[in-house]
């Protein structure tokens, strides 16, 4: 296999991992959110400011997670492209 080959194929991997690592942290943003509403609603307080550090939070966590799947997704869809840009002095 050839380096070019190679490293194509190693940046769709960090690619799927990036991928992999930003579904389930989304999923976990969501529930964290529900808990909190939840949490706000017990506390009989309509407008759930006893809960803004975990909204904070769980935005915060949300909008890390979208970006790195958006990464992800980044780096499988222009592989080609990023490796021919890190190799473009080596010869095949």
């Amino acid at each position: 296999m050839k380096p070019k080959q190679l490293a194509n194929v190693l940046t769709r991997i960090l690619g799927l991992s990036f991928c992999a690592h930003g579904v389930p942290a989304v999923f976990a943003a969501i529930i964290n959110g529900v808990i909190s509403l939840v949490h706000a609603m017990q506390d009989g307080n309509p407008t759930g400011a006893h809960s803004q550090f975990w909204w904070g939070y769980s935005l915060t966590y949300w909008i890390t997670s979208v970006i790195e799947f958006a990464t992800g997704i980044y780096l499988i869809v222009r592989s080609r492209w990023l490796v021919e840009k890190l190799f473009k002095d080596e010869a095949e």
